[in-house]
């Protein structure tokens, strides 16, 4: 084997496949970073506070998790809460380099498709039981085993063969191919390693009951109420990313879930909580105002928020039509106006934060209705109902949006509403349809989409594989929904998987963002941003690479 080793001291079933489906499709986000973190933060606690143990922190989020087996669901909520239950084999920092965590060492072999890891003695799960090599093979199984029927963990060991246990403190990690992501993939909390008796629960089980190594331990889960996190008090293995050692400086977490934008935001002013996500940008202004509060912001790696098209059925199957709708949206403007500079609007199907964004795309596709007007003309809808809509053969030229109801987040809805009235104008009937999770969740598995707006996170191009791929179907764990088999974008998002040239990548991602909007396969919409309110009380919050937050670090100061 070639070595490459990282290393280096540290500083001083059936029952969950409804509820989690939202989460992958319906873009609560894939969270697929490891920890580590970059933060765009202001108002911000002293940085040379001494940190103090102690204290149970409150933290209300949008949404909740349907399932917390990580080899299972990959929606953002879920991610953020398994973070501190599950350690990974290794860490990121971040900019991306991959430091050490559960895996002390590593080495890579010269065709790339074995992976030797030495690992970290002493670790124990929740349940009393040794963490060893078998762990990690449990682990991976579960993730690629079709029981599980994961929707996001699957796909990032899409090149996975086995897991060889060489012995308790080796094992050895065989892909069928090169995959250049794989490190990155095995630092998520998707692929967070648990306990190999845990897995040999029940499906219903590994949802409500998570055991890993984490830094907070399981304590309850109450439904549409919260979900409560202790202090593991043995914890002596935080990975290199983080700020310190030994065991997290909170007693305890509690999730609370609050999908009402006004009760989330008044819990933050009223001091009932601690933290909040998903700040309103419409109340940013009164955040920023209150000196016993703070804001952080950091804007999303991945897939921005786009209306990915459907271009295997009709009316989008015709690329005039999809280019029409491209340039009928007024981006510019409706985004200023919903977010007041919060988010940005989207140039490219990747956000800026993302290795691998291509920068050149800025300002190539503005509005012009002028433009989309010629091109329905040249794809036949030339004529016009009595409502102003464009009609071809007495046909109107309508375009379905489908979402799920408790998805309409981060004014979404409010963004819809304002492409469907720039659609009108070029005399696309666009309908926007929130309708339940069962409902929406039968139209995405019978692939009866025309378009899905979501997004992915993942802090490099290699999402676009995910989104795009044609061996990246639903039923693979993939997000292609629409069993797209496009053999240009195969091409480069496959040798972008498997080289270890960045070059090569960087030009691959930069080619297959520049075909998708050639093509119209995508809208992108807004450049997604985790924005935060905070009390003052609260140091040490930071941002993993996913723009998501981390609480390893965390400590609240008790003179406040």
């Amino acid at each position: 084997m070639n070595t490459r080793i990282q290393g280096g001291g540290r500083r001083t079933r059936a029952v969950r496949r409804t509820t989690s489906l939202v989460a992958v499709l319906a873009l609560a986000g894939v969270t697929a970073a490891a920890c580590g973190g970059s933060d765009d933060a202001s108002g911000t606690p002293a940085a040379d506070a001494t940190p103090v143990a102690g204290g149970k922190l409150t933290y209300a989020t949008i949404q909740e998790p349907g399932c917390l087996d990580p080899g299972y669901d990959p929606s953002t909520v879920t991610g953020v809460i398994n973070r501190n239950i599950f350690d990974s084999l290794v860490s990121q920092t971040a900019t991306g380099e991959t430091k050490p965590w559960l895996a002390t060492s590593w080495t890579v072999s010269p065709d790339g498709k074995t992976y030797r890891f030495s690992l970290r003695d002493g670790v124990r799960f929740h349940d009393g039981s040794a963490f060893d090599a078998t762990a990690v093979k449990a682990t991976f199984d579960h993730a690629v085993d079709p029981a599980t029927k994961s929707l996001y963990a699957g796909a990032l060991l899409s090149a996975y063969q086995e897991t060889r246990v060489i012995d308790p403190r080796t094992a050895e990690v065989v892909l069928e191919r090169p995959d250049a992501t794989f490190l990155q993939s095995v630092g998520t909390p998707s692929l967070g390693i648990q306990s190999p008796a845990s897995l040999r629960r029940s499906a219903e089980e590994l949802c409500t009951k998570p055991v890993g190594s984490g830094a907070f331990t399981f304590v309850s889960w109450t439904k549409n109420r919260d979900l409560v996190l202790a202090k593991n008090t043995a914890y002596q293995w935080a990975p290199d990313a983080a700020s310190h050692d030994g065991p997290a400086y909170l007693d305890g977490i509690t999730f609370q879930f609050i999908s009402d934008d006004t009760a989330r935001f008044g819990a933050l002013t009223s001091g009932q909580v601690q933290v909040v996500n998903n700040v309103p940008a419409a109340n940013i202004r009164t955040l920023k105002a209150n000196n016993s509060l703070q804001y952080l912001r950091a804007d999303s790696p991945g897939l921005t928020f786009s209306l990915l098209l459907n271009p295997t059925r009709e009316p989008l199957s015709d690329v005039r039509v999809r280019r029409a709708l491209l340039r009928a949206v007024n981006l510019d403007e409706l985004v200023t106006s919903v977010y007041f500079g919060e988010y940005r609007r989207a140039w490219s199907l990747l956000s800026p934060t993302t290795i691998g964004y291509d920068k050149s795309l800025e300002g190539t596709w503005k509005v012009d209705q002028a433009l989309a007007n010629r091109l329905l003309d040249e794809a036949g809808w030339t004529e016009r109902d009595g409502d102003g809509f464009r009609t071809k053969d007495g046909k109107r030229l309508t375009v379905v949006w489908r979402t799920g109801a408790q998805l309409d987040r981060d004014s979404r809805g409010v963004v819809a509403q304002g492409v469907q009235a720039d659609a009108k104008k070029v005399g696309i009937d666009l309908q926007y349809i929130s309708e339940d999770v069962g409902t929406f969740s039968q139209h995405i598995f019978a692939a009866d989409l025309d378009i899905w707006g979501g997004s992915y996170q993942r802090p490099d191009g290699d999402i676009l594989r995910f989104a795009f791929a044609s061996d990246q179907g639903i039923t693979k764990g993939g997000g292609n929904l629409y069993g797209l088999n496009d053999a240009t974008l195969d091409r480069l998002l496959n040798e972008a998987s498997t080289t270890t040239d960045t070059a090569v990548r960087t030009k691959n991602w930069a080619e297959a963002q520049q075909y998708i909007i050639d093509n119209a396969l995508a809208v992108p919409l807004t450049v997604g941003a985790n924005l935060v309110g905070a009390s003052e009380k609260v140091h040490g919050l930071r941002f993993e690479q996913s723009s998501n937050l981390a609480f390893f670090d965390t400590w609240l100061d008790p003179t406040k």
